[in-house]
């Protein structure tokens, strides 16, 4: 069963005023840097590891959330040529803003 990814919380992250949010391109990059591998996949580490770079106050259970949002095939991996843009999306909804 793939999970439908409904569940942005209702307390996402509120942009102080005068922050800057992450662009798409900016998000896409984070997580092609956390590919340490170079396997082409990230997984619940290398998402964790990102969320946390990107200032989430809870980067286990963001990453867990993301990861079955974007994972379509359910093998347990966001494949960054398959899935990336799906995760991106999910990660623009919740307003992280650079540090």
């Amino acid at each position: 069963m793939v999970y439908q990814c409904p569940y942005v919380p209702v307390t996402r992250n509120k942009p102080a005023v005068g922050s800057v949010p992450y662009t798409e391109e900016q998000i896409r990059n984070v997580f092609k840097r956390h590919d340490k591998n170079g396997d082409g996949q990230l997984s619940k580490d290398e998402l964790e590891a990102a969320f946390d770079e990107l200032g989430s106050k809870w980067p286990a259970v963001r990453s867990w959330f993301a990861q079955r949002c974007a994972d379509d095939d359910g093998d347990g991996f966001v494949s960054i040529e398959k899935e990336l843009s799906k995760l991106v999306k999910y990660v623009l909804k919740l307003n992280y803003t650079l540090p």
